[in-house]
C-alpha cells in the first residue's frame, strides 16, 4: 500500500470533552482531566498527568475519556496543541480526542499534527471565541503511509527530536542561570553595591537582607504618588481608537513583549479614548497588577493605561533605580504570589517598603546594575537565537519526514 491522503475521520474517531459541576464528588480522583494548558504544556509529547483529576462520577457525569494511546488535540484557545495519553484520560471542552480506528501508529500521526497546527487554526471559527469544530477537525487531510513505514518514521523522529530536546533543554536551564544571576545582580546593588562592608546594618526594608546605614526607607506611597490605570468603556467602541493617536493604548501583551522601556503599543486611543484613560508621558513608571502581575516598565512613548495597571508618577527616587528595584521581585514578598495569583492594587503597591540611598548613589547603583546586565543581556540573545534555530530544525525535520521528504532509512541516526 502506497502512501495516502484520507481526511481525518477516516483515521480517528473524534470525541468531545467536557466540564461537570462543581460538585466536589465530581473531582479529585484518579482520572486525569486535560486542558489546553495540559496539552501546550507537553510541547507534542506524552501526557500522563494533568493539573486536575476527576472521579469515576465525574467523568459519567460530565465529561468523556478516551484510552491509553489516544491523541488530544486543543481545540480552542489555543488551536492545535497536540499530545498523546499514556493512560485512560478525560478532558474539557476546549479539547478533542482522537481514538484510531484502523491499525496505525499514533506517534506518526501526533508528529504529523504538530505540522499541521497552522492548517487546525485556519480552520477555527467563532463570534465569541474561536474554536475548532468536530465536522471542520474530521475534514482536514492527513497522510496515511504504510504502518511499517509510520514505525520507522516515528522511530527516526523519537531518536532525532530527543537530541533536539536534549539540546534545547539545556538551552533553557542556561537561560534561567543567567535571570539568577540578573537578579543576583540587582540585589547586590540594592544592598549597597560596592559600599564599605562596615557601612552596612541589618535593612530597614523588610525584603533586603541588609544596606549601607545611611541609607533612608520609605513606603512607596510616600516617595510617589500612585495611580491606577483607567478605560474608556465599552473598551470595543470604535471611537476611542485612532491609528494617527497622539497616545498608544497599553495592553498586557504590549508590556509582556517589551523590556525596560514600553516603545510601541498595537492601538493608538483617539482624544476622547485618551481623556477616559491615565496618559503618561516618556519616561514614566508603571506596573502591571493583572495577568503578568508585578512587571514594571517605563513609558518611552506617549501612551495611556487601563487598570490592570498602577502609575508611579513623580517619584522622589530615580526612576530607573526604582524600576530595578521592582523588576527584581524580591519587593512583592509577603503580597501573595508572583504570576496571575498575586493580588496588587494601588494600596498594596504604596505599601511596599523601598529603599532610599542619595541621589549620587542611586545613579552610581543604576551604572552597576546596568553594567552588568548588558554582558548578561548579550548572552541571553545568543542563547534565544540558539534556541530558535533549534526549534527551527525541529519543526523542519519532522515535517520533513512525516510527509516522505526524507528518507528515514538513510538518515537513521544522523547528527542534528
Amino acid at each position: 500500500m502506497s502512501w495516502q491522503q484520507v481526511s481525518l475521520r477516516r483515521i480517528f474517531r473524534i470525541v468531545n470533552g467536557g466540564t461537570p459541576t462543581n460538585d466536589e464528588d465530581y473531582w479529585n480522583g484518579d482520572v486525569p482531566w486535560a486542558t489546553p494548558v495540559d496539552i501546550g504544556s507537553v510541547n507534542g509529547s506524552y501526557l500522563a498527568s494533568t493539573q486536575r483529576n476527576l472521579s469515576d462520577e465525574g467523568v459519567r457525569t460530565g465529561s468523556r475519556t478516551v484510552p491509553s494511546g489516544s491523541l488530544v488535540l486543543s481545540t480552542r484557545a489555543p488551536i492545535g496543541y497536540v499530545a498523546q495519553a499514556t493512560r485512560t484520560m478525560a478532558f474539557n471542552q476546549g479539547c478533542r480526542g482522537l481514538v484510531p480506528v484502523v491499525a496505525i501508529d499514533p506517534r506518526y500521526f501526533r508528529y504529523q499534527l504538530i505540522t499541521l497546527r497552522e492548517e487546525l487554526s485556519s480552520r477555527g471559527a467563532g463570534s465569541t471565541f474561536t474554536e475548532l469544530s468536530t465536522d471542520a477537525l474530521a475534514t482536514v487531510p492527513v497522510l496515511r503511509p504504510p504502518l511499517d513505514e509510520q514505525r520507522r518514521i516515528a522511530d527516526f523522529l523519537d531518536v532525532e527530536t530527543g537530541r533536539i530536546d536534549a539540546l534545547t533543554e539545556a538551552r533553557s536551564r542556561a537561560l534561567s542561570l543567567l535571570d539568577e544571576r540578573a537578579s543576583a545582580v540587582i540585589r547586590r546593588a540594592l544592598q549597597g553595591g560596592n559600599s564599605d562592608s562596615r557601612d552596612v546594618s541589618a535593612s530597614a526594608v523588610p525584603w533586603l537582607a541588609r544596606h549601607p546605614e545611611h541609607w533612608k526607607a520609605a513606603p512607596l506611597r510616600y516617595l510617589s504618588r500612585i495611580q491606577r490605570g483607567a478605560s474608556p468603556r465599552p473598551i470595543e467602541d470604535p471611537i476611542y481608537f485612532d491609528d494617527e493617536g497622539s497616545h498608544g493604548w497599553v495592553r498586557i501583551s504590549d508590556v509582556t513583549s517589551s523590556q525596560k522601556y514600553l516603545e510601541s503599543t498595537e492601538q493608538r486611543l483617539s482624544p476622547l479614548g485618551r481623556q477616559l484613560s491615565v496618559p503618561l508621558e516618556p519616561g514614566e513608571l508603571f506596573l502591571s497588577i493583572a495577568a503578568t502581575v508585578g512587571k514594571p516598565i517605563i513609558a518611552g512613548i506617549p501612551c495611556c493605561i487601563h487598570d490592570g495597571f498602577v502609575a508611579i508618577r513623580r517619584p522622589h527616587l530615580n526612576t530607573e533605580f526604582l524600576y530595578y528595584a521592582l523588576l527584581l521581585g524580591d519587593a512583592f514578598r509577603g503580597l501573595g504570589k508572583l504570576g496571575t495569583q498575586l493580588n496588587l492594587n494601588s494600596d498594596t503597591v504604596g505599601s511596599i517598603i523601598m529603599p532610599v540611598p542619595p541621589a549620587a548613589e542611586q545613579q552610581m547603583l543604576i551604572a552597576e546594575i546596568e553594567g552588568s546586565l548588558g554582558q548578561i543581556s548579550s548572552q541571553r540573545d545568543l542563547i534565544n537565537r540558539q534556541l530558535a534555530l533549534l526549534f527551527e530544525r525541529r519543526q523542519a525535520l519532522i515535517t520533513a519526514a512525516v510527509t516522505g521528504q526524507l528518507d528515514v532509512t538513510t538518515t537513521r541516526g544522523a547528527s542534528t
